[in-house]
Formats: C-alpha cells, structure tokens, sequence
C-alpha cells in the first residue's frame, strides 16, 4: 500500500501483540490504555457484520466501559477460570485520508482450562481504525469479527 512503511507494518504488529499479551498475561488493567478515550470496541459474528446489523456479544463505546469490563470480569463475575492464547497474524494496513490506519487481522484464540485440554475458543479477524495518540499508536475502533455463527457460552474476557 502506497504511504504504509515497514515500520509501520511493524508498529501495528506490536501493538497487537501487546494487546494479546495484555489479555494472555492477565494484566487486564494494562488492556484498556491500547485504546483511545473515546474507542469502540466490539465483538461481534461475521454475519452480522457483513449485513450492517447492529448486534454484537460485546460492544463498548468508550475506554471507561472497557475498565467497567475488565473490572466486572475479574471481581464481580463468576465462572470457571480461564487462561487464553491469542496467536495474531500479519496485519493488512491501509492509510486513509484523514490520517488514520485501518488494519485487518487475522486471530485464533485457544482456551485453556485446568486439567483440560487446550480448545479452539474464537478464530476471526480484528478490523481496526488505529490513530496516534501522545506518539504512540492506540485503537480507535477495534471490530473483533468472529468466523463462526456459534460462540462459547462463556465469553468474559476481551477476544
């Protein structure tokens, strides 16, 4: 893409596996300052995102909202504990022309639960509006697109 440099590609990919990592690692409270104050984040079936239809699993309209999530998800909510394993592709980059990046990326995420064995949780694509904020890169707009039409019952966690 005319305008996208390697380092770019590079800085994309790294904040996208600190994203994973954030959520990996178990440092939630670390997951929200990836985006900007005023983000949107949503998880939403590639059905309904290819039909322009509101519905999502997960939708969030600002950073407050994502530490509303990261606080309820581990201190208010019950469920049987869980690790995950985000493994992120190569990201596709695009400059627009009011400035931001979009981005699109594939991910698998595999849960992992004690004395189970590892499952495919979500696989899909991350499609992203990301913008520099204080001179570094942040999501403005991060649309979690999973693949299948059928979901774990138990998402609590970011994807």
């Amino acid at each position: 893409m005319e305008g996208v440099t390697s380092d770019l590609r590079i800085a994309i990919a790294d904040l996208n596996a600190e994203y994973a990592s954030c959520l990996d690692d178990r440092r939630f409270d670390e997951w929200p300052e990836l985006f900007t104050d005023d983000c949107v984040y949503r998880l939403q079936p590639r059905e309904n995102h290819e039909r322009g239809l509101p519905l999502a699993t997960m939708a969030f309209e600002s950073k407050g909202m994502l530490k509303d999530r990261i606080y309820a998800a581990t201190q208010t909510l019950f469920h049987i504990p869980y690790a995950t394993r985000h493994v992120v592709g190569w990201p596709r980059v695009s400059l627009s022309a009011d400035g931001h990046i979009d981005a699109e990326t594939s991910y698998v995420v595999v849960r992992v639960r004690e004395n189970e064995l590892p499952e495919l949780f979500s696989a899909g694509r991350y499609l992203d509006r990301i913008v520099a904020v204080d001179g570094r890169l942040r999501y403005k707009q991060r649309l979690c697109i999973f693949d299948s039409a059928l979901i774990a019952n138990s998402i609590i966690y970011p994807i």
